[in-house]
């Protein structure tokens, strides 16, 4: 008869547990730097404004109120600046995975000749460029200003993100695969739709995260290019000059303690903050998986 073995407990030595008990330290200590920041614009974004001069609050408003997020949200052209950035952000991710993703897939075959030299073309874009004046008249030329594409077309390529997806795609996915399709017929757009893309899932999560924060906190590019044009406003612009004409009322503490109730630069930029932020909150814990595995996947070649 064989003779069976009992599973035994492993007894944790001494040096074990000191480990346990520092790391469980330094980790709670992490999370709480980590989330403290948040948590303190969070309180001060319910505090009240007045009150908030005052300093103190950490973690808990000490007088509620809504009045700042109220301030925010009648801000003149909002709703026209939040359909604006929800639409740039959803056209412009969804473009520069698509056009990112054919770039990689094209200079990630060994059989195109130029590859090389496309990359290095492309790896140069990212330390040189034109300067901001001729780029304004390069737009300006191309009818982009005072439009909506201004903030679409510009940023469909990022040589960045595109690196990323040849990357994994060189390093994740067997060769193998490619040349059995070729054997059975399949071109390279049924390769790249069928073959490609469903196992770079991971990485296109990725880049798609990437590109949807850009396309959500830019406002630079809206007051260069779309300054005059309240139709082409954007969200992140319109609470910029919301926190500037906040900022430029008068805010001393002497003005604020005659002023019950009032709204300073500090509880509106809180306010602000937490309404800007709270969509790629929301984003990112369903994301957050593929975030980690695209970008752990595709750097270590096996």
């Amino acid at each position: 008869m064989a003779k069976q073995t009992t599973g035994k407990k492993v007894k944790s030595t001494t040096e074990d547990k000191i480990f346990t008990v520092i790391n469980t330290i330094i980790m709670v200590l992490f999370v709480i730097i980590t989330l403290y920041p948040v948590l303190n614009t969070l309180a001060v974004a319910f505090n009240d404004g007045t009150d908030s001069l005052r300093g103190g609050i950490h973690i808990w408003p000490r007088v509620w109120t809504l009045k700042n997020f109220t301030t925010v949200l009648h801000k003149e052209n909002l709703l026209t600046g939040a359909k604006i950035s929800v639409a740039r952000t959803v056209i412009g991710t969804a473009l520069s995975v698509f056009l990112n993703a054919v770039l990689a897939f094209i200079i990630s075959r060994k059989e195109f000749i130029f590859r090389r030299s496309l990359s290095m073309f492309w790896v140069i874009t990212m330390y040189v460029n034109g300067g901001l004046i001729p780029v304004f008249l390069l737009y300006k030329a191309l009818g982009l200003t005072n439009s909506f594409w201004v903030y679409v077309i510009p940023g469909a390529i990022s040589c960045f993100n595109m690196l990323v997806i040849r990357t994994y795609i060189n390093n994740s996915i067997p060769n193998s695969l490619v040349e059995s399709a070729q054997i059975d017929g399949a071109g390279y757009t049924t390769i790249f739709l069928k073959i490609i893309s469903p196992l770079c899932k991971p990485v296109y999560a990725t880049v798609a995260l990437f590109a949807a924060v850009g396309q959500w906190n830019s406002w630079f590019d809206a007051m260069l290019y779309n300054r005059m044009s309240d139709k082409y406003t954007t969200l992140q612009y319109e609470l910029m000059k919301l926190l500037s004409s906040v900022t430029n009322q008068g805010t001393s503490a002497e003005a604020m303690k005659n002023a019950a109730g009032a709204v300073t630069p500090t509880s509106v930029r809180a306010a602000a903050t937490i309404l800007t932020m709270l969509p790629i909150i929301c984003l990112y814990p369903f994301l957050q998986r593929y975030f980690v595995a695209g970008l752990t996947l595709g750097g270590v070649k096996e």
